[in-house]
């Protein structure tokens, strides 16, 4: 990438370039947009976020593997069924390093919060304050609730960011369900997309290299800070608003290179 003289130009025409509905597929958030209820998406969104690691055909793969055993409700699937039963649907699925057995106790930790709260929202809401500077103290609290404190089993797919862990794949659920626009399609109304915070993968760690937004090695919770923190100076009220085109325009890059 050549220096960019006008950075807020230059994103604002990436923005304008990408962030647009057809460009969604290949992404896990097009799973979400299957189903219209919200109790649905939100769970929806939490196990193809959880699952967003990979080649990409493979995570679409697997993700469908499951939503296919949940049923065109997983909301109310989950809630009535058994531990019995979920642990049966989910034997023999494996997905990299995540086996049968974490994707069982990710379930069961999402049956368990539906059931006492009556909505991942509402979940997430008994451990955020309007008082904190980001949702960092929330996420962490969220993902002890539905992993456990121990989190001996799926811990890998909601590590916890007070362990100063990027969880690339937490703050991209967040993504999904506080801000509402063409791509995400929002419904945790009480949070500020303020709040957010940019998920940091491979990708999003070269271009904040790039674009001066860090000098960090490694792309870790610190990194994801300092990229935020700067991303919030062009969009001080949205600070992930870019997140999106900017991965869009990453995955682009590879084709051209590859076809």
């Amino acid at each position: 990438m050549a220096p960019i003289q006008n950075k807020k130009a230059w994103l604002e025409s990436i923005y304008q370039k990408y962030h647009r509905p057809q460009f969604i597929h290949p992404d896990p958030l097009e799973f979400v947009y299957r189903y219209s209820r919200f109790q649905d998406q939100e769970v929806v969104g939490l196990i193809a976020s959880t699952l967003a690691y990979g080649r990409v055909k493979q995570i679409l793969k697997n993700t469908m593997w499951i939503l296919e055993k949940l049923g065109p409700t997983p909301s109310d699937f989950l809630k009535r069924e058994s531990p019995k039963t979920i642990r049966h649907l989910t034997q023999g699925f494996k997905h990299r390093f995540t086996k049968d057995e974490d994707l069982y106790h990710l379930l069961l930790g999402i049956q368990k919060n539906l059931n006492h709260y009556g909505s991942l929202y509402e979940c997430f809401l008994a451990g955020y304050a309007k008082k904190d500077a980001s949702t960092l103290p929330a996420l962490s609290l969220f993902a002890e609730k539905i992993i456990g404190q121990k989190g001996t089993y799926g811990a890998h797919l909601l590590p916890k960011p007070d362990k100063n862990s990027a969880s690339k794949r937490l703050h991209m659920f967040l993504r999904w369900m506080v801000r509402k626009d063409a791509i995400d399609p929002g419904g945790w109304d009480h949070i500020s997309p303020s709040k957010l915070i940019v998920p940091i993968d491979t990708h999003m760690h070269q271009m904040g290299l790039k674009l001066g937004f860090t000098q960090r090695k490694q792309a870790n919770l610190k990194t994801a800070l300092e990229v935020t923190t700067a991303f919030a100076k062009f969009s001080p009220d949205d600070p992930v608003k870019y997140d999106f085109s900017l991965t869009r325009l990453g995955i682009r890059k590879i084709e051209n290179t590859t076809s």
